[in-house]
């Protein structure tokens, strides 16, 4: 069965909601870099349940009424990946990390830009909330919805004193 998708309106743009069976695999951007995230072929489902709950909570989260996800994630990528991407769901709403931070957690404290490359990768954007992970001074770095996406969203969990980083 193909993954089926859903594309919804946001605050930061068009989002393409993917879901595996009954699972979320992936939120897309409107300018996707190619193969950042790989699923092959899609079949679209405007009412496919995952898709419709997914959509629900992201509006009850750009409303300010949702700090927590309540969906099942379908992570596919390598053990180091899905370790970061796990990683991520642990950053609590409205805090940031650093790449550092992640290379720790993980164990694997020299890894700093093998971290930054997987949370480059991060299938499922906003639920897996990459966009909390920050350069080590401060400043926000790569984000695949782009950098203004990235302070919107941090803006709207609290964090408004970051810096962008050129």
């Amino acid at each position: 069965m193909l993954p089926r998708y859903k594309t919804i309106q946001s605050p930061v743009g068009q989002l393409i909601l993917v879901a595996r069976e009954t699972k979320l695999a992936a939120i897309l951007w409107e300018n996707e870099r190619h193969n950042r995230v790989r699923l092959g072929p899609l079949e679209e489902d405007i009412h496919h349940p995952v898709l419709k709950k997914t959509e629900h909570q992201l509006i009850e989260y750009f409303a300010g009424q949702r700090s927590r996800f309540e969906l099942e994630l379908d992570f596919v990528g390598t053990d180091f990946q899905v370790r970061v991407w796990q990683a991520l769901l642990t950053i609590p709403f409205g805090e940031t990390r650093s790449y550092r931070d992640i290379a720790i957690q993980i164990g694997q404290p020299t890894a700093v830009r093998a971290v930054g490359a997987a949370n480059g990768r991060n299938p499922i954007s906003i639920i897996a909330p990459c966009h909390r992970v920050i350069g080590t001074s401060g400043s926000l770095t790569g984000f695949a919805g782009g950098l203004a996406a990235k302070q919107f969203l941090l803006s709207l969990e609290g964090q408004q004193t970051l810096q962008l980083a050129f």
